[in-house]
C-alpha cells in the first residue's frame, strides 16, 4: 500500500475576481484538517505558504498544542498535530515527501472543474493500494489553485458534486469527502 500525504496550498490561488493570491493560514484548517488526516492515516499534512509570518503563527500553534499547556489538555489533539508540518512552496513538499519515501510522489489535484487528467476516486484508490509510489493530495484555497499550477499535476481528481448545481465547499468539508473516498471502499 502506498503512503498518502496531504497538503493544503494558500499560494498560487485565486480570490473571487480571478487573481492570483496568497490566502491566510487558519485556525480551524490547522485543526479539523489534521484531525481528519489523521483518522484516514494520512502520513504526513502539509501547510503550504510561501510567507514567514505565517510559518510563525503556524509554529506557535503547533508548538502550543504539542509541547505546551494544551499537549496534556488534550492529547488526541497532539497526536493530529503531530502530522503537521509547514512548506514554503509545493515544490519544496514534494522534496519533503521525496527524502521520506526514496521516491518522487504522484501528484493528484482537485477541482470544481473538469481537466483532461480528470481521474475518478476509484482510479487514485487503487494507486494507493497497488500502486508503488506515495500520493501527494493537494487542496487549494480561496478560489482554487492557480491553473497554470494546476497543470502540473499527474492527476486531478472528480468534483464533488451534491444533488444540485451549487459547487462551494468549504476546504474542511472537501478535505474530509476526499479521505473518506480514497480510503475507504463503498
Amino acid at each position: 500500500m502506498s503512503n498518502l500525504y496531504l497538503g493544503l496550498v494558500h499560494y498560487p490561488c485565486y480570490n473571487k475576481h480571478m487573481q492570483v493570491i496568497a490566502t491566510a493560514i487558519t485556525n480551524f484548517d490547522i485543526h479539523d484538517i489534521a484531525r481528519t488526516a489523521r483518522t484516514y492515516d494520512v502520513s504526513r499534512y502539509f501547510l503550504i505558504h510561501p510567507l514567514a509570518a505565517q510559518e510563525e503563527m503556524l509554529k506557535k500553534i503547533l508548538a502550543y498544542w504539542q509541547t505546551g499547556y494544551g499537549s496534556m489538555y488534550n492529547p488526541d489533539r497532539k497526536e493530529a498535530l503531530s502530522r503537521v508540518e509547514y512548506q514554503p512552496s509545493i515544490a519544496t513538499a514534494i522534496d519533503a515527501i521525496e527524502a521520506i519515501e526514496g521516491v518522487k510522489p504522484l501528484t493528484v489535484t482537485t477541482d470544481a472543474r473538469i481537466y483532461p487528467n480528470t481521474v475518478k476516486y476509484s482510479f487514485v484508490r487503487d494507486l494507493l493500494e497497488t500502486g508503488d509510489k506515495p500520493i501527494f493530495l493537494l487542496l487549494g484555497t480561496g478560489f482554487g489553485l492557480e491553473q497554470e499550477t494546476m497543470t502540473g499535476f499527474d492527476y486531478i481528481l472528480e468534483p464533488i458534486w451534491g444533488p444540485c448545481d451549487y459547487n462551494h465547499l468549504c476546504v474542511r468539508s472537501a478535505a474530509a469527502i476526499m479521505l473518506d473516498r480514497l480510503r475507504c471502499k463503498i
